[in-house]
């Protein structure tokens, strides 16, 4: 195989251009081929194809700079950097990650995970290149619906207003702006796209020395051009009017084309936008056919792209299915989601409800103050959103919801650890904002009886901001509905007290019974199902001072649960005796199973039961 004797950008670069098309036909096979046994984002990755070998072929990463958004569009970079040979390890612990990490590789600039960034950090890069005199290229490569946040947009202005030069590559696979109509539009993006295109504008501005712009032919014949480009190509004067070189749309699976147009945009040595038309899924009909679904996938039979092993009930379909119930019953309540209908369980919903569904795209900090608009006016808006994108709409929380009290109710969902995706995707700082905002009320299921049960509390009987945290995937053992309390003991004990919320629940019940028969220390379990607001009034039932108390959580050390349990409690004289505190600590969780994270930070029973022991076992 032609790709195994590729170990290097180096070695792309001396390829004949005849071996491209079979390079690029190897690597679609390989992506298939490694992301159906260890899971990933393949649809993206498979319409990148082209685009990445073509960049490549122009740019040397061991120097140049390339700034990827988002980052799951990253895998062909990587294969073609040496890394091929760890795909086996795709979002493995302990092996390769699913986005760009410059630890794994210099050829990786910049860590990235969420979305929208891009721009800004390559308009960072190119300032610093410039004040250190420095001479390489810097890229953004932005797309797969990263340009419907509004944080590229600061970066555009800032960055086409800049002068310096930079390219970034739009990376329209139909979901950043939708594809130019017309025949007389695409006759002249094809025109556009030819290499004589290109020498003809190198020679006309170099007619008009180093600084064309100052003379008044040039701006007279620049005006006319922009007015007619205004007609034909409606999408690119926003960025022209930004300050960019718009160039394209150009095919982004024309190999040719792709690098003629990257070299012309290097050659530009100002602000350029590369506009690339791909279709998402490229070369695996399956994908191409429902690249959402492909989007980010469990390993799949790669013959009839079913699951290998089809997910059950999760929590977010219970969250979904909950909320449409509520919607038919109350005509106030909407939905709201930034991108992630499908992820959150609400694509039901949005058919049932469409006037009532709100997808604002990757916006989250717009969806929360959207929602609080909604709130003021007195509908009850539920955003449904990832724990770790909820990060990003940190200020609205406060400013828009929690000073007037909004009811506004958040679906946290991915909460805690999460596996695969790695740090960027970890949900493991919700507990920590959320419980420090003023009038937030916290609720943390630990079944999918407690799901429902805690949304409909949430949406129907609490009043102000709400919010609703769980884990991604399904239940375990425990499956007991206590909601109705906001502390419950499950198992009662007078050696050791252990405290948990939500899924930790099942690991502290395991704790228990490990050292019950292995240790002979009997523990009490307590279970919290409010974690916000804290009280002395919800503790003081069950706490005398002295007890040894443990609290697991996969969330940080600063500000967790158990801080704040044990500071309220030593508050009014009674001080836990001895206070074990499991957590992650200042460590962020890399890729790996839930259950291998769990173990990797003591966090599992056997860890729990460990920890315990270490600290009371000479007392015994």
């Amino acid at each position: 195989m032609l790709l195994e004797s590729i170990n290097s950008p180096a070695d792309v670069r001396a390829l004949p251009d005849e071996k491209l098309p079979q390079l690029c036909q190897e690597l679609r096979e390989f992506l298939v081929k490694s992301v159906c046994e260890t899971g990933g984002h393949l649809a993206s990755n498979l319409g990148a194809v082209e685009l990445t070998v073509a960049i490549h072929r122009v740019f040397d990463t061991t120097e140049d700079r390339l700034v990827f958004d988002v980052g799951h569009q990253c895998y062909v970079h990587k294969a073609l950097t040496g890394r091929r040979e760890l795909f086996s390890t795709l979002r493995q612990f302990g092996g390769l990650s699913g986005f760009p990490k410059p630890r794994e590789s210099g050829h990786d600039a910049f860590i990235a995970g969420h979305a929208s960034n891009s721009v800004s950090v390559a308009l960072g890069m190119a300032r610093a290149r410039t004040l250190q005199n420095g001479d390489y290229n810097i890229l953004a490569l932005i797309g797969d619906g990263a340009l419907t946040g509004g944080l590229a947009y600061e970066g555009l202005n800032d960055a086409g207003a800049s002068g310096e030069p930079l390219i970034v590559i739009l990376n329209d696979n139909g979901m950043s702006i939708d594809p130019n109509v017309g025949a007389l539009s695409k006759h002249l993006s094809w025109l556009r796209s030819k290499p004589a295109y290109y020498h003809f504008k190198k020679f006309y501005r170099q007619l008009f020395g180093q600084h064309p712009e100052k003379s008044k032919l040039y701006r007279f014949n620049h005006r006319v051009k922009t007015s007619l480009k205004r007609v034909l190509w409606p999408s690119s004067t926003l960025f022209e009017d930004m300050g960019f070189t718009y160039l394209g749309p150009i095919d982004g699976h024309d190999l040719d084309r792709l690098c003629h147009v990257l070299e012309w945009a290097q050659e530009l040595h100002s602000p350029v936008l590369v506009h690339v038309h791909t279709v998402k899924g490229k070369g695996y009909s399956f994908a191409e056919k429902d690249p959402s679904k492909f989007h980010g996938v469990s390993p799949f039979d790669p013959a009839t792209g079913l699951l290998k092993k089809p997910g059950g009930e999760n929590f977010s379909a219970v969250f979904g299915n909950t909320l449409a119930a509520m919607a038919a019953e109350n005509d106030r309540v909407c939905a709201v989601t930034a991108a992630m209908a499908d992820g959150t369980g609400l694509t039901g919903f949005a058919r049932e409800f469409p006037e009532r569904f709100f997808d604002v795209a990757i916006a989250e900090g717009h969806a929360v103050a959207m929602a609080a608009g909604l709130a003021k006016q007195g509908m009850i808006p539920v955003l449904a959103v990832y724990s770790t994108f909820l990060q990003r709409g940190y200020d609205m929380l406060i400013h828009d919801v929690a000073l007037q009290r909004l009811h506004v109710v958040l679906g946290v969902d991915r909460a805690g650890l999460v596996g695969p995706d790695g740090e960027t995707h970890q949900g493991c700082f919700d507990t920590l904002f959320l419980s420090e905002i003023p009038g937030f009320t916290l609720l943390c299921p630990a079944n999918f009886a407690e799901m429902r049960s805690m949304l409909r509390q949430a949406v129907l009987e609490i009043s102000g901001p709400v919010a609703v945290r769980y884990p991604r995937g399904g239940q375990g053992d425990f499956q007991e509905d206590t909601s109705a309390e906001p502390v419950v003991c499950l198992r009662q004990g007078s050696d050791v007290t252990l405290l948990a919320y939500g899924l930790m629940v099942n690991s502290i019940l395991g704790a228990a019974e490990l050292l019950r028969r292995e240790r002979k220390i009997d523990a009490r379990v307590l279970k919290l199902n409010r974690i916000a607001p804290l009280d002395m009034e919800l503790l003081e039932p069950w706490f005398q001072g002295g007890e040894v108390l443990a609290v697991p959580e996969d969330a940080f050390g600063a500000g967790c649960v158990g801080q704040r349990v044990a500071a309220i409690l030593a508050e009014h004289g009674k001080a836990p005796g001895k206070l074990i505190l499991k957590n992650l600590g200042k460590t962020f969780a890399p890729e790996g199973s839930v259950a291998q994270l769990e173990h990797s930070f003591g966090l599992d029973a056997a860890g729990i039961a460990a920890a315990v022991w270490e600290a009371v076992g000479h007392e015994q």
